[in-house]
């Protein structure tokens, strides 16, 4: 399978892009990709999405040498809940040892685990995003309230995790995407004139249309496409990752 990865910072941000993404493998065959986005009216939010994102790199290393050494192999259930929980515990650690307030590690989290060769995945949303799987849609929205993670540390992961409504199990997967809500946010900024492009569409574009020729940058080509034909930005950050099985390759 082949992973696209794009992260933009938006128009409204002057300093930092607030979101941040991450792939990395987590055994034989299988990876993890997050993408996450910090809180706006948090504090320093690329912070806290950052930090998530070097977790959740540093948990999947370590369960991919442990799953060598042992000659074992977790299910993609079993894998999401040892990501998950290693990186709530390793929150209230942090939290707890630089002395960090709640609203300093604030971001939301869209994270799967994929099995490539069996073209499966478990997904699990904290937060709110957009899943596009073999082009149908999956929107997680809570009206600019997302209750992040940073909000449950007091808890019992247990109770927290097995609290959680927002996962998906898909299979026979050929092209699944993940994504911040910026991809909502795209306007003109220049004031000039284009032919116009519904939301629906430029989502579509993104998230489904397939180029006819290979390209390994491929979003960050659609996404000068867009500024260049439809004149439209992102005015939040942006993260995407799409990952295309290998025989309906980009």
């Amino acid at each position: 399978m082949k992973i696209h990865q794009l992260t933009t910072i938006g128009q409204f941000h002057i300093n930092h892009n607030e979101d941040a993404l991450t792939i990395c493998d987590i055994g034989q065959d299988k990876c993890l990709i997050a993408v996450m986005d910090g809180c706006s009216m948090g504090t320093e939010s690329h912070f806290a999405s950052a930090l998530i994102a070097k977790i959740l790199r540093k948990t999947a290393k370590e369960i991919s040498f442990r799953a060598f050494a042992e000659k074992t192999e977790n299910t993609l259930q079993e894998d999401l809940r040892q990501v998950t929980q290693a990186l709530f515990e390793e929150l209230k650690f942090v939290k707890s040892r630089w002395m960090l307030e709640s609203t300093e590690i604030l971001s939301t989290l869209m994270l799967v685990i994929v099995h490539q060769q069996e073209k499966t995945a478990e997904i699990l949303t904290i937060g709110d995003g957009l899943i596009c799987c073999n082009g149908k849609y999956t929107e997680y929205e809570q009206d600019d309230k997302p209750d992040y993670l940073g909000y449950h540390l007091a808890e019992e992961f247990d109770d927290w995790f097995d609290a959680q409504t927002q996962r998906l199990s898909v299979e026979n997967i050929h092209d699944l995407s993940i994504s911040t809500d910026g991809i909502f946010t795209f306007k003109n900024f220049d004031n000039q004139y284009y032919k116009s492009i519904s939301d629906e569409e430029l989502v579509d574009f993104l998230l489904i249309d397939k180029p006819e020729e290979h390209a390994g940058n491929m979003l960050q080509k659609k996404l000068l496409h867009i500024e260049k034909r439809w004149g439209l930005k992102p005015s939040d950050d942006l993260s995407i990752i799409r990952v295309v099985d290998n025989i309906f390759s980009i």
